[in-house]
């Protein structure tokens, strides 16, 4: 097994965009490929380190980015300056994550017919809107995702299996968000799972994440367990 990689420059609206691709190129022909959609800082190691797990796992892992070419944040108040402008207009964020999904099903190591998304933190809310728009997906998976709906969806169908994995501590998305996401995804006809871990917190899956005060803290048995419940949810839509 050789893990490969690449970037892969691509555009909207005047917008350059660098997205990272991984993978097994012991594997010949193309194979089902994964979206993964990054957390509020911008595309960067985390996301790429999780695309060569997929690459792994036998997939074409790519790292969407969804603010631009160099673009990201180095502290909470860029972040949240980064992320702002896509929470109050989620069309646009439906636009940036159906382009990411199509730029990875044109890459030649992938199988067009068989793609999926993920994604963390702000990176769950993308990939759950990618699902409400009805996006030719077959299926999302949210960690430690936001959960309020974007407005604009209302009556869609959902198509995508949809794998929401959430710390039940979260202040983020509390206990009634998690009950309403379940009447959202239930009343649009989607085939769901949401996974709660007890006595977890936001950016479960983030080593970096040491702030109990503030509602975030690793968790090294959520990350283990919610990686294999995704190898799972793969394994069953491809």
């Amino acid at each position: 097994m050789t893990i490969q990689t690449r970037t892969i420059d691509y555009s909207q609206d005047g917008e350059n965009f660098e997205g990272f691709l991984a993978w097994d190129d012991s594997i010949s022909g193309p194979r089902p490929g994964v979206v993964v959609s990054h957390a509020w800082g911008g595309a960067g190691e985390f996301e790429q380190d999780r695309a060569r797990d997929l690459a792994e796992l036998g997939y074409a892992g790519f790292a969407l980015d969804l603010y631009g070419k160099g673009i990201r944040g180095t502290n909470p108040e860029e972040n949240t300056k980064l992320m702002q402008p896509f929470l109050g207009d989620r069309a646009l964020l439906q636009s940036r994550m159906q382009l990411a999904v199509e730029v990875a099903r044109g890459q030649d190591e992938v199988d067009a017919s068989r793609v999926a998304a993920m994604g963390y933190c702000f990176g769950g809310l993308c990939v759950l809107d990618l699902a409400r728009t009805g996006a030719d997906v077959l299926g999302v998976a949210s960690f430690h995702g936001l959960f309020f709906p974007p407005g604009n969806t209302s009556g869609n169908k959902i198509t995508a299996k949809v794998l929401a994995l959430h710390g039940w501590g979260d202040p983020m998305a509390p206990p009634d968000q998690v009950v309403a996401l379940a009447t959202e995804l239930t009343e649009a006809g989607a085939d769901w799972q949401i996974h709660g871990f007890g006595n977890t917190l936001h950016a479960f899956t983030n080593p970096q994440a040491q702030d109990p005060a503030n509602g975030f803290q690793y968790s090294e048995s959520a990350t283990r367990r919610s990686w294999q419940m995704l190898g799972d949810f793969l394994a069953e839509i491809f």
